[in-house]
């Protein structure tokens, strides 16, 4: 038997599954896409059945280059990346680059669910072929993204400003943010009491009026109930008792796996992604290697494989005792479309428990880790038995109640909990534990306590509540809400306040003039509707250009109508009363890259600029957001002062325009390159992410992500 080539997408990968083979095999990294759409234009004949144009992506010449020289030594490519449509699309380019007609090679498509020893040999030993259903399901998604972004954001440019975009599936979740948001503003809070009666060990509250339900509305209401309840008999007239099972929760698929990192471990979705992809694609455990400790992470499908299922009974027998090990394994239902052909997001290997690997990996590593082993764990336990009490006191006319409850049985629940997102009304009540009380028994409060309330507005999106609602809503696929989330972010559309979700002044004006001309791509159900297609797409029930002629037609009337019709921004001006400080003209209210600012209508002989608030009367207040330092110009030695600019903060010289000196902010921490006296200055990448590079660049290229702490 000849050699044979292995080709995946990460040298992580690379490097864990060369460790599982034998010397006729060589493993080599694609490192990702090595095709794709051109950046400079459409890419798309859109007039040829829209055959897309693809090209080398730059810098993955070199990388094409020794793939084909790897390929002359071996009789069989085995094409390995991952097992989704986007992984199916990358092995057909690979297969495409390679192919000569001269010496024709055998390709084979393995798929890893799990980067383990027995996973890759039994992947091997039965190839496939390349899906081209999968790959063209992932080209009508890329080229659908392409025909809207390529086409609608020249439009903003125009009629905003340049370097602005719009994505077909990220503007849904903009409007989803601005809907929420807008609903945020519009509530009117209501007001309403509610009265405790406190017996000393439990309480209870007012619900009931002549046995139905009643609400207090305002203090007087609540002091009149009060009177009438002075000196009044308080008698339990009922008390049930019933038991409740929780059942527990299935393993881990994409979207609640970001759901609750973000719940509990305050990850963003993006963070979740790249550990997960971290822990599936290997890590290294010592003497061990290279290990790949969960499954593969972007699935929609809670399967669970046999042997993994017996596994997990074992261990569950072994570690909590039969009482915890139900008859039969738990099996969980798979939602409409799910790929059965992939598990659920499970560790590998049971030895590697939690405690054992923590020790090789980073702190945030072995808590995403943790929560998927003790999640897996779990599902395959016995469900919590909950003694759950209810309590009806009567007093006049009025009726309070009380529950609680004691856990019975832990079941699942000695092992994992899971997060809550924000509940109208919390769990008040539920896991308090009542003493013995008797039908007919009488009570007498030692104090009655009566509280103000007010309605709350619905609570803004947090990351794993928006996951929730993309997924609900059928908008996305588990290897799209990471960067949809990142994406609508990095635009600046929408801002992180407290892990609360916002749209931005210019976030909500995109909004509402993509909303006004292109309605229907806007439209949750029409988003949910495309995902239904490509899913059909995969499944070879439909074809891929039919919803490409579908989509296009009348996309491409509202693209005409929008050109003309859109409203113009980019020269609009509000007049206020104030006036430049700096030439006596009046100031007006523009449009700029981070929103409303105020400009001097003297422009451009005069650059005077001003950020502005509207105070509660309406009217409009400059705000001075200069920030001076000790520094002086490099040019004329003037003062400086903070600015921002499209790469970071930076220090300009205060006569400006006079004098354009400039310097690095300076941050007042020592480069950490060796022999280095530079200090770090706060720059931005090109997308806008901020990191900390040397200020004595490009002397010197040390940068690094996080800010160190100063000495």
């Amino acid at each position: 038997m000849g050699k044979s080539l292995v080709i995946v997408e990460s040298p992580a990968k690379a490097k864990t599954i060369n460790k599982y083979l034998g010397r006729g095999f060589k493993v080599l990294a694609s490192v990702g896409h090595i095709r794709d759409l051109p950046k400079s234009k459409l890419g798309v004949d859109v007039e040829n059945g829209f055959e897309p144009i693809y090209e080398t992506i730059r810098g993955k010449a070199k990388v094409i280059t020794e793939l084909k020289k790897a390929c002359k030594d071996v009789d069989d490519i085995y094409l390995a990346p991952d097992p989704d449509r986007e992984g199916e699309a990358i092995a057909w380019h690979i297969k495409e680059a390679l192919t000569t007609k001269t010496k024709p090679k055998k390709f084979h498509r393995v798929l890893f669910n799990e980067i383990t020893k027995s996973a890759i040999s039994e992947a091997l030993k039965n190839p496939t072929t390349i899906d081209m259903n999968k790959v063209e399901a992932q080209q009508a998604r890329r080229v659908l993204d392409r025909l809207v972004g390529y086409q609608v954001s020249p439009i903003l440019w125009d009629k905003v400003r340049r370097g602005l975009s719009a994505g077909r599936v990220q503007s849904v979740a903009v409007r989803l943010i601005c809907e929420r948001e807008e609903s945020v503003l519009a509530f009117n809070p209501k007001e309403y009491w509610s009265i405790t009666a406190e017996f000393g060990k439990f309480s209870a509250k007012l619900a009931k009026k002549n046995n139905k339900k009643f609400e207090l509305n305002d203090e007087k209401e609540t002091k009149s109930v009060l009177k009438e309840l002075k000196g009044a008999d308080f008698t339990v007239t009922t008390v049930t008792k019933k038991e409740r099972k929780r059942n527990p929760l299935p393993p881990f698929i994409t979207s609640k796996m970001q759901q609750e990192a973000a719940r509990k471990l305050s990850f963003s979705a993006k963070k979740t992604m790249m550990f997960a992809q971290q822990l599936y694609e290997g890590v290294e455990l010592g003497v061990e290697g290279s290990v790949g400790l969960i499954t593969y992470m972007r699935t929609d499908s809670p399967r669970v494989a046999d042997e993994a299922i017996a596994s997990v009974r074992e261990y569950i027998g072994t570690k909590y005792g039969a009482d915890y090990l139900p008859d039969k394994p738990n099996f969980y239902k798979s939602k409409k479309r799910a790929q059965e052909g992939h598990e659920a997001i499970r560790p590998t290997n049971l030895i590697y428990t939690p405690e054992v690997v923590k020790e090789f990996l980073s702190k945030d590593q072995w808590r995403l880790y943790d929560l998927i082993w003790k999640r897996f764990v779990a599902s395959q336990m016995r469900p919590a038995i909950l003694d759950q009490t209810g309590v009806s006191i009567k007093a006049a006319d009025y009726t309070f109640q009380a529950s609680g409850s004691i856990v019975k049985f832990q079941g699942f629940t000695a092992i994992y909990e899971e997060g809550q997102d924000d509940v109208e009304g919390g769990a008040d009540g539920k896991d308090k534990i009542l003493p013995p009380i008797e039908e007919g028994e009488n009570l007498k409060p030692k104090k009655m306590t009566e509280l103000q309330h007010f309605t709350q507005p619905p609570p803004r999106f947090t990351e794993a509540t928006l996951v929730k609602t993309l997924e609900e809503l059928g908008i996305g696929r588990p290897s799209t809400y990471a960067a949809i989330i990142s994406t609508v972010q990095d635009r600046e559309y929408v801002i992180k306040d407290e892990r609360r979700l916002k749209p931005t002044e210019l976030g909500t004006l995109i909004n509402g003039l993509l909303i006004k001309s292109f309605s229907k791509i806007l439209d949750t159900d029409f988003t949910a509707k495309l995902e239904d297609e490509l899913d059909q797409i995969e499944e070879g029930t439909l074809k891929w250009t039919a919803v490409m002629q579908e989509f296009y037609g009348p996309f491409k009337e509202d693209l005409e109508r929008a050109k003309t019709e859109m409203k113009s921004v980019k020269g609009d001006t509000v007049d206020t009363e104030l006036k430049c400080d700096k030439c006596g003209s009046a100031m007006v209210i523009k449009w700029g890259r981070r929103g409303k600012f105020l400009a001097c209508v003297g422009y451009p002989d005069c650059k005077s600029t001003s950020d502005f608030r509207e105070t509660e009367d309406g009217s409009i207040e400059a705000v001075d957001n200069t920030e001076t330092v000790d520094a002086l110009c490099p040019k004329c030695e003037g003062p400086m002062t903070v600015k921002s600019g499209r790469f970071g903060r930076f220090l300009a010289c205060t006569a400006y325009p006079d004098c354009k000196g400039t310097r690095p902010y300076s941050l007042g921490i020592a480069c950490g390159e060796e022999g280095c006296d530079g200090e770090l200055t706060e720059r931005r990448t090109k997308k806008g992410r901020v990191f900390y590079g040397c200020s004595k660049y490009p002397d010197c290229k040390y940068a690094t992500w996080t800010l160190p702490k100063k000495d």
